[in-house]
């Protein structure tokens, strides 16, 4: 068990963990690629009924107000699973912001759908997050961007490298907040987006190394499992300790949600995630390229990742900034 998680958060992950693993994600996920949201959506409805959609929003408008902690640990899962759609968007980010706007008016239009699972939502939020992922099947759409939120829609379509993750210019807009209380908002939001995505990649490292680990058992050369030799032992062995080096630092950050934790954690889910997919394609071989194996939707989910909600390059730039900013503290 993970020091710095309760039980409880355990056994929801397991639970999550369950229920994906039982369902065909790798199927709607195809689904989602090719325009048809129906397996995606049934998805969304099972984990409103698990209370995912619920967390992020506080329990005066339905929700559960859990911690971001809580946050980290389903979206980890999320990514574990490749979940089609924009799940840090919906699960975290835009719950989050529309309670810190602190406007009854516009928390009661739409919390209480987000919670229930009625509504998917997106956003963009430049510069970081200049698109808004599948504005396309979302029922809200948001622009956050200095001091002020819009509310948006899909406006011109830009391709990704992930085919099940579609991205939008949010345009027809209309203001709902502005202000230096908004520009608040909008920043502590971007940190919640930043550490979402540092879980997705987390958990999608770890289905990779979980996917590389049985295909080692599995593949026979010179007489024998690839995975009984040394050099094989130790790529995989890289993979997990930088996975397992990653985790506490995202739970640190869900602690804390300052800037300089937020990026170190984004950093190094980042880092780990690129080194299981870079293994995992080694482990696979050829077969690994091809669409027909499911391999490619957790390599195409983490290339994606990795340049969402900023690049590693920013994130490092922040981390040092914090470091050398004068009367900074010690790391905690």
């Amino acid at each position: 068990m993970n020091a710095g998680r309760t039980a409880e958060q355990e056994q929801f992950a397991a639970s999550l963990h369950d229920m994906l693993a039982a369902a065909d994600v790798p199927g709607a996920a195809r689904q989602w690629a090719a325009g048809d949201r129906s397996g995606g959506l049934a998805l969304w409805r099972k984990l409103a009924g698990a209370g995912v959609t619920a967390l992020a929003v506080p329990q005066h408008w339905g929700g559960l107000g859990a911690s971001p902690l809580d946050v980290v640990v389903a979206c980890e899962e999320l990514g574990h699973h490749a979940l089609p759609g924009p799940v840090a968007e919906s699960v975290a980010v835009v719950p989050w912001l529309i309670a810190a706007l602190g406007d009854e008016a516009l928390a009661g239009r739409w919390l209480p759908g987000l919670a229930a699972g009625d509504l998917i939502a997106t956003l963009a939020l430049p510069p970081w997050r200049p698109y808004a992922a599948d504005a396309d099947a979302a029922d809200l759409v948001l622009l956050a961007e200095g001091d002020a939120v819009w509310l948006a829609g899909p406006g011109p379509r830009h391709g990704s490298v992930d085919p099940a993750r579609s991205l939008f210019e949010a345009g027809g807009r209309q203001l709902l907040a502005r202000g230096p209380a908004v520009a608040g908002a909008i920043a502590q939001a971007r940190e919640v987006g930043v550490l979402a995505c540092a879980a997705q990649l987390l958990g999608a490292g770890r289905a990779l190394l979980a996917a590389s680990v049985r295909h080692a058992g599995q593949r026979v050369q010179f007489g024998r499992p690839v995975g009984a030799f040394q050099a094989v032992k130790h790529h995989l062995a890289d993979v997990a300790i930088a996975l397992e080096f990653a985790r506490p630092l995202l739970d640190a950050a869900a602690s804390t949600l300052a800037a300089r934790d937020v990026s170190a954690a984004k950093v190094a889910c980042t880092g780990a995630a690129r080194l299981a997919a870079r293994t995992a394609l080694q482990v696979h071989g050829a077969i690994g390229y091809t669409e027909e194996h499911d391999l490619h939707l957790w390599l195409l989910k983490v290339r994606s990742l990795a340049g969402a909600w900023g690049s590693q390059a920013e994130h490092r730039a922040r981390v040092m900034a914090a470091l050398t900013a004068p009367g900074t503290p010690p790391w905690t």
